[in-house]
């Protein structure tokens, strides 16, 4: 994708040269699948991770913090990130004044092995996920490492672009009180029907990512050949049904919250394809 020359945002935070103070949570090992398989790449259940992530920093010890200096390859990386969300910034302003409303910009945090956030303390294992606590998307780019050579993603720069353009569709959900009324919803629905409307909820993220590459592209050209099958190949790697066949060599349907390969791809294309979001009502068939 062509990103070198545009606008970057002042709404994204390096962390990755500071150390992890405070309390932090054990990644790896078990753990680390049970998070990845609650959020990959979830976003705005980062506040249903809350408790679990409370209960797990009990009794970890604080560390101090270091400074160090970012290596080119992050500064150049940082670089990207920062134009990303600037599109996104762009984007849904002008969406959001179309359909006379008001955007707020949520804040992006870079950070490495461990963070600090509104929704609990997290490891990289948790994967990208948005926080509605703080509106802020937090983000450990080895992800994108592990999303290819652990779950068999094509990779790419706009593999990432489409992360990120999710993990805000999940703050646009926050802005538009989208989530709240899931939230709402799920009250004294058994755990099956609950996860139907989280699956609908990141969905609908996967949906205004599909947007954003619409308005973006319209606005600044930036696709380039195989850009598209890069995101088609995320959205296959994280559906639900490829990470369970992956991690346990069975699928759940009752247990799925972020939907199915197939269905993430729809989503997303539909999306792009229409550049309407008033066609993203991924809620309807729950009805």
């Amino acid at each position: 994708m062509k990103w070198s020359g545009r606008r970057q945002s002042d709404n994204v935070e390096d962390r990755r040269g500071m150390s992890s103070g405070g309390k932090t949570i054990v990644g790896g090992g078990i753990i680390g699948i049970v998070i990845l398989l609650l959020n990959v790449f979830g976003g705005e259940n980062g506040q249903m991770l809350t408790p679990i992530l409370e209960q797990m920093n009990q009794g970890q010890q604080g560390t101090p913090r270091e400074q160090r200096d970012l290596t080119a390859k992050e500064l150049e990386d940082q670089a990207f990130i920062k134009t990303l969300v600037a599109d996104n910034e762009d984007v849904w302003s002008k969406i959001f004044q179309e359909n006379n409303l008001q955007y707020k910009n949520p804040k992006l945090v870079l950070f490495q092995n461990a963070v600090e956030t509104a929704c609990g303390n997290a490891t990289s294992d948790s994967g990208p996920f948005y926080c509605p606590g703080d509106q802020i998307v937090y983000m450990d780019l080895a992800f994108f490492e592990e999303l290819k050579t652990k779950f068999g993603a094509q990779g790419g720069d706009f593999a990432t672009a489409y992360v990120i353009a999710h993990e805000i569709g999940h703050h646009v959900q926050t802005l538009l009180g989208t989530s709240d009324k899931m939230r709402r919803m799920q009250q004294g629905k058994s755990q099956a029907e609950a996860n139907k409307l989280s699956v609908a909820l990141e969905l609908q993220a996967d949906f205004y990512a599909g947007v954003w590459t619409h308005y973006n592209q319209q606005m600044n050209n930036f696709l380039e050949e195989g850009d598209i099958d890069e995101a088609l190949s995320a959205a296959q790697a994280v559906g639900d049904d490829a990470i369970q066949a992956k991690i346990q060599g069975h699928i759940v349907p009752e247990s799925f919250t972020h939907g199915t390969s197939a269905q993430r791809k729809a989503w997303f294309m539909k999306g792009y394809k229409t550049g309407d979001i008033k066609q993203g009502d991924t809620f309807a068939e729950i009805r």
